[in-house]
């Protein structure tokens, strides 16, 4: 079993769940018979090392200098990446980007090593309508940083996608919500 399969395997047994009576309520307010709790994956010791090796793979080839997405969801994506990038001789800087402005000092968005890094990946965990994402891109922009990418751990298949590339940004994801549908129906 390659990385992978075993995170698809992780995700399946602690993030993924699918009831349709009565559906689960979406941040977005949406009823849908699919959640997905990628917090239960990230924050497992080996999701998290897995997150790291599978997006870093994904990601590899792009130009980037960081990697970032909205709070709380992308900082355990992005830290696992950056880790894991370092250890193979590369370096991502792992960027937070906040839900409001910091209330006291400099009331930044944006948490992390900014000096140096011009081109950044926007990270997300699921995307849904591609709001947290379409919210973080904006932020990291209105930052000064030039975001070529975003990149995600499950695409839910219901326009976010869309939403994001509408945006002028290539989404990347590992998995879709029909990789579960198709092993929730074998």
């Amino acid at each position: 079993m390659n990385d992978n399969q075993r995170l698809f395997e992780i995700l399946y047994q602690k993030s993924f769940m699918y009831r349709d009576n009565p559906p689960f309520t979406l941040v977005s307010g949406k009823q849908s018979p699919y959640y997905f709790d990628c917090k239960a994956t990230t924050l497992d010791p080996e999701g998290c090392i897995l997150v790291g090796r599978c997006m870093f793979e994904l990601i590899k080839d792009l130009p980037a200098d960081a990697i970032g997405g909205l709070t709380l969801g992308a900082d355990p994506i992005s830290l696992s990446t950056a880790m894991h990038a370092f250890a193979q001789g590369k370096v991502l800087y792992p960027l937070i980007v906040r839900k409001e402005p910091k209330k006291h000092g400099t009331q930044k968005w944006i948490e992390g090593n900014t000096a140096n890094v011009k081109n950044v990946i926007a990270i997300d965990d699921v995307i849904t309508t591609g709001g947290s994402t379409i919210t973080a891109i904006e932020r990291l922009t209105e930052s000064g940083l030039s975001v070529i990418a975003a990149a995600v751990i499950i695409d839910r298949e219901e326009g976010g996608r869309e939403a994001i590339e509408e945006k002028g940004i290539t989404v990347l994801s590992l998995f879709k919500r029909s990789d579960f549908d198709k092993k929730r129906l074998e």
